[in-house]
């Protein structure tokens, strides 16, 4: 059995799924550099526009703060808050707009109860223990005999709820950004012309969320490999 960080099947799946990730990354930076070079007619910061996208939804009461970072923008259920990063917060550039929109998106989901959103906070603290000891799991089973395989297959389990929720991400990622873009024309916070300016920024954040779920995947993949080349050798 070779080592499980040195082996063919590192080549095979998971360097596709780095390369996939660093063109995503590379071109939601350059997207972001881009449009945030380019400022709205209206203005508006990305704080005024997330409350006001928020309100058009019908996400009422929500909190909009300031985080440090670059990127760190997030919506938080919990409190019914959007964090907004140093570089969004108080801008008012078309890449700053889209991306609040998009988090001001996420609060709507929230308050109408989207419900692959409900879904997805379901399985975040099931995902957080499965993601923290899926891989140490599979290891220690590596290292057992054979007989005690089912540790191999637990830890695999439990990384398959990792994955799970990569998957179930996509569509709510896709749907704020959907629900973004049109509040975002609908109220005339952005002109057609910018609104199209923000559809490029967020389409480029979109691709990270595609890249991180083939990454799970090919994780995945690997570890079903490992498992059954090290069961084929008995």
């Amino acid at each position: 059995m070779g080592f499980y960080y040195f082996d063919y099947t590192y080549f095979i799946y998971m360097l596709p799924a780095i390369i996939v990730t660093m063109i995503a990354q590379v071109k939601v930076q350059s997207a972001f550099r881009k449009y945030s070079r380019v400022g709205t007619l209206n203005r508006m910061t990305g704080a005024q526009a997330a409350n006001a996208v928020a309100r058009s939804g019908g996400a009422y009461g929500v909190q909009v703060q300031r985080v440090e970072g670059n990127l760190t923008d997030n919506f938080d259920p919990r409190n019914n808050t959007i964090s907004l990063s140093e570089n969004v917060y108080s801008a008012s550039t078309i890449a700053a707009v889209g991306v609040a929109a998009h988090e001001a998106g996420h609060a709507i989901q929230h308050a109408q109860g989207y419900f692959p959103n409900k879904i997805r906070t379901a399985l975040v603290p099931v995902t957080n223990i499965g993601s923290r000891l899926a891989i140490p799991i599979v290891i220690v089973g590596l290292i057992l005999p054979l007989q005690y395989d089912f540790v191999v297959y637990a830890g695999i389990a439990l990384y398959s709820l990792a994955v799970l929720f990569q998957l179930v991400t996509l569509p709510v990622e896709f749907n704020a950004s959907f629900r973004a873009i049109r509040a975002l024309g609908d109220s005339g916070i952005l002109y057609p012309d910018e609104l199209e300016g923000a559809k490029k920024v967020l389409t480029a954040a979109a691709m990270t969320y595609l890249a991180a779920s083939f990454a799970a995947i090919m994780t995945l993949l690997r570890l079903l490999t490992i498992a059954g080349n090290r069961r084929g050798r008995d």
